[in-house]
């Protein structure tokens, strides 16, 4: 069997699922750096002799990746082209007996939790002094802040607390100093993450802090936007609309998982809400602040969804008009209140309700859409892709909401940079526009 072992280890650290996964890369490979550890992030050559798979457990597309993934490097070993395969994440985190069985080929798996043990095999050593100083694999203007791992919510459908843990906040103080040391390095975007966002606090501080949180966060230098993900709905803590309304850092954009609006389903999956109360929410979210993007994801094909609970999901959706959203297929997970309930959707069911509730949201996105024509918005540009660059307004977050397009054959723009942008088209996820100057600003106003 050949191998690369006469040559300096490199490795090459993949990640797979969600943004707490690159997150946790992210510290993962800061401390293999500070080790002097030669480390990249999704090497498209593959030629690292050492691999690390950051895997996904979510849900059974994202398990099958994962699963590919290993398969792949596993394979990729056993021909010697890589030395070593390691596994750490979700799904080694919950199923590792069973992969250990199954895929033998893999040096170790390690669990969510497991980072010194994993820093161990690799040499490296556990630095606790690295606060915040981690390798991101973002674009260089943003970054991603877990604030919190683990979740407490009780929710039929998701494994997260059988492989997250239960929730951990981290201090305030603590999370500061990680915003102040990415600004230094040049981030003007901070993603605020967690399972549960609106949890924040109530482990350390006895009371939800997120606005404090955030007060804090906006003193930082450097820091221009400030994002909100994955904010739970029941018990939301309405003096962060406050602070979002009082302060300019924060984005005027949320996203918050709502799952679903039937009452019934809603007691079935343990959200702790009702119809009633959801509506409510969203009510006093737009009366507070009427501008704020509202992004939210929506489970289809729930044990007991009917076609006409469905059909009360799509009025909704429709009568709601949210400016960004995703539905995904309800998927039986292991281990979960959910599993046993009788799977009683078909699958070929459960995706055409995705694809035609995902079809009416399309609608309601270019309509939104072309509200925006004629307007100008600041932007910030993530990339450039051939002969257009691409940014967001504060209303979107990357990967998952509108792109602003600019044609770079005609305009130049740095990216990472604010540039004010007047829409002049718009499609169902995409607005088209162009620079213009301060002055020209300043005279529309």
């Amino acid at each position: 069997m050949r191998t690369k072992s006469s040559k300096q280890n490199k490795i090459n650290v993949v990640t797979l699922g969600c943004s707490k996964n690159i997150y946790d890369s992210e510290v993962l490979m800061g401390q293999l750096k500070a080790s002097g550890k030669d480390v990249v992030h999704e090497d498209e050559e593959e030629d690292g002799n050492i691999v690390v798979i950051n895997t996904c457990g979510f849900i059974g597309k994202a398990k099958e990746e994962s699963i590919n993934t290993i398969l792949h490097f596993a394979n990729k070993k056993e021909a010697g082209l890589v030395d070593k395969v390691f596994v750490t994440g979700c799904l080694s985190e919950r199923y590792k007996p069973d992969l250990e069985k199954e895929i033998e080929n893999v040096d170790a798996y390690f669990g969510t939790h497991d980072l010194p043990n994993l820093l161990k095999v690799l040499e490296a050593d556990y630095k606790h002094e690295l606060l915040g100083e981690r390798l991101t694999t973002t674009p260089k203007h943003y970054a991603y802040l877990k604030i919190a791992e683990g979740c407490d919510r009780p929710c039929s459908f998701c494994a997260i607390p059988l492989m997250r843990g239960k929730h951990v906040s981290q201090p305030i103080e603590k999370l500061v100093q990680e915003a102040t040391h990415l600004a230094k390095e040049g981030i003007k975007e901070l993603i605020l993450i967690a399972q549960d966002l609106t949890y924040y606090g109530l482990d350390i501080y006895k009371k939800r802090a997120l606005a404090e949180l955030l007060e804090a966060l906006v003193k930082v230098d450097g820091i221009e936007w400030i994002r909100l993900h994955y904010a739970f709905p029941t018990g939301f803590p309405l003096d962060v609309l406050e602070v979002m309304k009082r302060e300019v850092k924060v984005c005027n954009y949320i996203d918050i998982p709502l799952q679903h609006i039937n009452t019934e389903i809603l007691k079935s999956m343990r959200r702790g809400t009702t119809y009633e109360k959801t509506n409510a929410l969203l009510a006093s979210f737009r009366e507070i602040i009427p501008e704020m993007a509202i992004r939210t994801t929506l489970i289809v094909g729930y044990p007991g969804e009917t076609e006409e609970i469905f059909e009360e999901l799509k009025a909704w959706v429709k009568e709601m008009r949210f400016d960004r959203m995703g539905a995904f297929a309800y998927s039986h997970e292991e281990n979960t209140h959910a599993a046993t309930l009788v799977d009683d959707v078909p699958e070929e069911v459960k995706e055409a309700r995705v694809a035609e509730i995902m079809e009416i949201q399309s609608q309601i996105s270019w309509e939104l859409n072309q509200e925006k024509i004629g307007k100008t918005y600041r932007c910030l540009f993530d990339r450039k892709e051939g002969n257009y660059f691409y940014g967001r307004t504060e209303f979107d977050s990357p990967d998952v909401d509108n792109d602003v397009i600019v044609d770079a054959r005609t305009h130049y723009i740095q990216l990472g940079q604010f540039v004010e942008v007047k829409i002049i088209d718009a499609g169902d996820f995409d607005l088209i526009g162009v620079p213009v100057s301060a002055n020209d600003v300043q005279n529309e106003v």
